[in-house]
Formats: structure tokens, sequence, C-alpha cells
């Protein structure tokens, strides 16, 4: 008895029907290399975590760029309440630490503020750290803000 000839499918490939050996055949896409069963798992399992990493810097730099927005708006309602006509460096202070309590509360830690006002300028400094999401991956904020002071200069006839 003569083996069964094979026909090819109208597509080129063998579409399982029955060969040589009476069992059906897979594609060659489908069938696997001895030692390639698994290599799936193993890519994912080595590139998710560096996947998750790679977004966690994302959020971290974003909240850095929103930390230091809040320090630059803390800073500049800190000098307008010191550079009025009767405010003072304590004014400007206490205005602008009451700011990043309001405004983010738990963004920034270790704020330190200081202000100065002198008959010309009133300057603030606002220095904190960003909380981290990175363990161990800490960020510094620290913005200065200057302004004149306003001054009463009468009408002079």
């Amino acid at each position: 008895m003569t083996p069964p000839i094979v026909q090819p499918s109208r597509h080129g490939r063998d579409r399982g029907r029955v060969g040589r050996t009476g069992a059906r055949s897979r594609p060659e896409s489908h069938r696997l290399t001895r030692g390639a069963a698994g290599g799936a798992t193993v890519e994912l399992v080595l590139v998710v975590p560096v996947l998750v990493f790679m977004i966690m810097i994302v959020i971290h730099v974003g909240l850095y760029w929103h930390a230091t927005h809040v320090a630059q708006a803390a800073a500049a309602e800190g000098v307008r309440a010191a550079r009025v006509v009767d405010g003072t460096a304590s004014a400007g202070r206490t205005r602008a630490e009451q700011f990043v309590a309001i405004a983010a509360p738990t963004l920034l830690r270790d704020v330190t503020v200081t202000a100065t006002r002198d008959g010309q300028h009133a300057t603030l400094h606002v220095r904190a750290t960003v909380q981290a999401v990175v363990p161990g991956l800490e960020f510094m904020v620290a913005v200065t803000t200057q302004s004149p002071v306003e001054q009463f200069r009468p009408d002079t006839p």
C-alpha cells in the first residue's frame, strides 16, 4: 500500500490534513523549539518591573513640577503680604506657610520659609522636600521671590 499524498491547500500551507504518519500536523509557526517554552513568561517577569519603575519616575517628576509651582505661588503670596505699606517680613512668612499648608499639605515636607524686608525690597525664600514616590529619590524645591516695597508718596503741589 502506498502512503497517502498530501494535497497543498489553496493558501500554500498544510491545514491539518493527514500526512504520511496519519497524525495531524501543525503549521510551522505553531511548533515550539525545545528551549522556547515559557519564554514569554520570563520576558514578562523582566519587563513589567522596569515599566512600573519608569511609570513611577514619570509620576515623581510630575509631582516635582507641581511642587515647584506650589512653592512659587507660596513665595508670591508671601511677598505680596510683605511688600504692602503696612506689611512686615513676619506677615509674609506667615502667609507663605499658610498657603503651603492649604495648597499642598502632604506634597511638601520640611518647609522652610524665610522673609526679609528693607526699605526698598521684600524677599521671600521657600525651601522644601518633595514627597517621594520612588523610595530613596528625593527632590528639593527652592524658590526665591523679590518685589519692591510699596511706599506712600504724597502729591506735591
